[in-house]
This record gives structure tokens, sequence and C-alpha cells, in this order.
């Protein structure tokens, strides 16, 4: 469901930016033993009483963040710098603080957050206000100069749109394209999920891979959150279910790695078939690669070294795939509940602890969500061989 995965930061331009987001220490608001089951050095970076962030990027140490209104109103910034201790609407607050205006002038639900290999921040916007239909020109990508908050693309989507699309999360690969191509999940809020492709230079849109297994929730899917054993039923909804949520770049672009939230598989495309629309669906469907377990993963990110890095919101947990395809848990944590977008770079993974199966849609109208919401920092070291 909220889905945040985002890439990692390109090397080259931003590499003398990069400096480490400040930690601070905060109270851990539990009755149990705050050490009990902790493994990695986590530090939490950002606590934020209200609204609950999903979508995460941090440039030259500047933390960004985003606030979708899918699940609830709320007053405050839909896209914000997090900064001494607050809020601080990014690029403006004419574009991401603002209820009114015409839709496509402005952030209205962006979910997803992720940088290109060239230190840009691209934002996906679902476009979606709880109650509301999406209007004409709310969902769109955009892209943004972190430095000067140039807003230098705003693409709508329209004939990749669906009326109950969930545009989830997206990485943009600046190997295709003129200007790059995105790729972009819609899970979808009423069951029809796939991928989408945007040639960001031209607009030109489509979706692929609708109603095949890689973009679909498991059948029987099971999980554990908050101590509850959950199984997937499209009925009686009781924890965050949907098809294509995480994705994520191979670190050299050639390779765009994406899962279903209901569902423990990874799945990869080359994205030199991926973006090409002279690919149809269904040779595309042919070559899919099924990658493995992965988790209960919903963020999903790439570092460097081309590790990809899930969230395990059933283990409380951030999780590292290797290249060989191994896995290892760098953190659990009991304050990591329902950890939703994840972002790496050289020195660290950042993650935001959602509390997204505590919504009230998921305990009949009660809200179990316990503010502050946290951002979390886990710092990471190259590989031995490096």
């Amino acid at each position: 469901m909220h889905k945040f995965g985002p890439f990692l930061l390109g090397v080259g331009l931003w590499a003398g930016l990069l400096s480490s987001v400040q930690a601070q220490t905060f109270p851990i608001t539990s009755n149990a033993d705050p050490a009990f089951g902790r493994t990695g050095h986590v530090q939490i970076v950002a606590s934020i009483t209200t609204p609950d962030p999903s979508g995460i990027a941090v440039v030259g140490g500047k933390l960004f963040l985003t606030f979708p209104k899918h699940d609830g109103d709320h007053s405050g910034p839909v896209l914000a710098e997090w900064k001494e201790g607050r809020l601080i609407p990014f690029p403006s607050a004419a574009f991401s603080a603002s209820s009114t205006g015409e839709p496509q002038t402005r952030l209205i639900s962006p979910h997803g957050m992720t940088t290109d290999t060239q230190g840009n921040l691209w934002i996906i916007d679902d476009g979606k206000v709880k109650g509301q239909p999406i209007p004409a020109g709310g969902a769109k990508v955009v892209g943004i100069n972190p430095v000067t908050g140039q807003v230098f693309a705003c693409v709508v989507l329209k004939d990749a749109l669906l009326p109950g699309s969930h545009m989830n999360d997206l990485r943009v690969d600046l190997t295709h394209g003129k200007k790059g191509v995105a790729y972009i999940t819609d899970s979808s809020f009423d069951g029809h999920p796939a991928l989408v492709v945007l040639d960001i230079a031209t607009g030109q849109q489509r979706r692929v891979l609708a109603n095949t297994v890689s973009v679909l929730p498991d059948t029987g899917y099971q999980t554990v959150l908050d101590g509850r054993v959950l199984h997937y039923d499209p009925s009686h909804p009781t924890f965050p279910a949907g098809g294509a949520d995480g994705i994520t770049l191979s670190a050299d672009s050639t390779r765009v790695y994406y899962a279903p939230l209901a569902s423990r598989r990874l799945y990869s495309l080359p994205t030199e078939k991926l973006a090409d629309f002279s690919v149809s669906s269904e040779q595309l469907a042919a070559l899919v690669v099924d990658e493995g377990e992965k988790g209960a993963a919903d963020g999903l990110a790439t570092d460097p070294w081309d590790r990809i890095y899930t969230t395990a919101a059933d283990h409380d947990a951030v999780f590292r795939r290797n290249p060989d395809g191994t896995f290892e848990q760098i953190a659990s944590d009991s304050r990591f509940v329902w950890p939703d977008g994840i972002f790496a770079d050289q020195q660290a993974v950042y993650v935001v602890l959602g509390q997204w199966s505590r919504l009230p849609r998921l305990h009949d109208g009660q809200d179990m969500r316990k503010p502050p919401f946290l951002v979390a920092k886990i710092p990471i070291n190259p590989p031995a061989s490096h």
C-alpha cells in the first residue's frame, strides 16, 4: 500500500554534497524492554507529530518526505524538507501546501519519491484525496531540483490512469528516452494493479502486465502484524493489501525490480525492453524473472553496490538482498511499525516508520497509530571486496 523504496542517489554531481542527516535521540514510548530484539545501529532522525509521512529521499544532507492524503485529508505540506525539527514546505507552500488551484499546478497527494543518477528529486502524485475522485491533472510525475527548488518536469498521467488507480511508487531511468523513462507501480484501489511506463520527454505512457502474476497479490498470502496472524482477503481487508507496490532499479539501471505488497516474491525485467513501447505487454510478461523470496516487503531501495534493501513489516526490520541473492537482516527494532518508504545512498539507509497497518479502516474505524511518526537511519558500509 504505502510504498516508496526510493532509489540510490547518483554519484558524481552530488557526491561532494552528501553529508549525514543529524540524528536525534527520542524516547521510546513502550513498556517493554526497549533493547529486546533490537539489532543494527538505528538512529532516529525525525520525529513528526502529524501528518503521517510515506515517501523519503535524502539529497546533499537534506531530508525530504511526502505526506499523501488518500487515507485521510490533512493540513500542512504534502512534500516537505525536515529541517531543524520542523517541516518546511518544498519547494514552496503554493506548490506543496495548497488545497486550491488547478490540480496540475500543485501537489495533491504525493506518495513515492526517488532520485535519479543526476541527483534530481522525482515524485509520483497519485492525485487522490480520501473520499474524492482523482481530478483531471491530479495524477502526475514531478521532477524538482533539490537545490534550487525548480520544478523542471510535470507530466500528467492520463492514458495510463484508471479511476481506481493508486500510483504508488516510481523509479526514473536516465539511460532510456531523451529525458528518461519513469517506471511506476499502480497498486490500484480497486483490484486492477499494473506497471506504468512513462516517457518523460514525450509524455507517452501505457499500462503493462495487468492481470499477470508479478503484479497481483498472492492467493493465500499470510503475514503477522502487531501480533495478529492475517490472511489476504479482498472482501475483508485487515491489513494493507494490494498489487504492484515496491520498485527499484539496479545500480546500472539495466533492470527494474518490483513486487506486489501481498506477496513474498521479487520480480524483475530488463529496462531495455520495459522502456521500449514497441514491446507488447504479453512479450514483457514472458521476460519477467521471478527472483525468489523477498519477505513481506513494502518499500525497495538499491545502494551503489547493487544491494537491494527491503522493508520487513512482519519482522519490524529492514533486510538486505546481496547481488548473489542471499539475504541478511541489517536492523530490527520494536519502533519499526510498518516500515514504508526507504532510501539508500553511499552512507546509510533511511526508512519511514509509517504505522500504516494501524489505519482506522483496518481496525473497525479505530485509529491505532501512535504519534510521533519516526524516520530512522541505518548506517551501512561498502561490501568487504570494496
